[in-house]
């Protein structure tokens, strides 16, 4: 699914960084500078808060106590350039599921909310088949069933990786590149026009799938 996740960090350089490396994961991703703004947006309680704790006005600290109070349930990952152990020390105390001490990559933390989210709501989203235009679509025996006819479609591996990525992201228009990245993995490099072809394919096999052309970027599937 597409996750929504709100980004808390003072240093706009950083925020910037940060906020692209996991855009382009395809999540959906809101940022802030302080604290006492974002504050005014926790009942809207997206999936993930990426907290820095040295903000202007209140700290990462307040904010994940106020956090936990409308869901105790939403994880939360700390990040800080303070006394590393006490911070991760203080921060378990008051809820957080993990803590990355400055300076770090951004590669590592786009590897921890992967980890952290699959945790949280991975097993969950794997347990549950969905219907979307005329079709059954099982993520976990990755099977896609044509309803009126009960029918199981074939898909090939990469086909069905495509479904998927594509229903992650519903709504949301996905360039090539992220496309690549989430089908094919880090280690390919031909042409991006893979990608046209894996969709025309996909889009022969589900014709009522609504796959719309973003030209110029790349795709979209959008909700029936």
């Amino acid at each position: 699914m597409s996750y929504k996740i709100y980004l808390v960090e003072d240093d706009q350089n950083l925020n910037d960084i940060l906020s692209s490396y996991l855009k382009k994961e395809g999540w959906e991703v809101k940022t802030f500078l302080k604290g006492e703004t974002a504050r005014e947006k926790i009942t809207a309680e997206p999936d993930l808060w990426i907290l820095d704790i040295m903000l202007p006005d209140i700290d990462g600290f307040q904010l994940i106590s106020e956090i936990k109070k409308q869901d105790d349930n939403t994880p939360v990952i700390f990040i800080s350039a303070r006394d590393a152990d006490l911070d991760r020390i203080i921060g378990l105390e008051k809820g957080s599921d993990d803590y990355l001490a400055k300076p770090f990559s951004p590669r590592e933390l786009v590897i921890r909310v992967k980890n952290l989210l699959k945790r949280v709501y991975g097993k969950k989203d794997e347990e549950q088949s969905y219907s979307y235009a005329g079709y059954l679509i099982d993520f976990k025996g990755r099977r896609v069933v044509k309803k009126e006819e009960n029918r199981d479609i074939e898909l090939t591996a990469k086909e069905f990786d495509l479904l998927g990525f594509l229903f992650d992201n519903l709504q949301n228009a996905l360039s090539r590149e992220q496309i690549i990245k989430n089908v094919w993995g880090d280690n390919y490099y031909g042409s991006d026009r893979v990608v046209d072809d894996l969709v025309r394919r996909l889009r022969k096999k589900l014709p009522h799938a609504k796959i719309e052309t973003v030209y110029g970027h790349g795709y979209r599937m959008v909700k029936q």
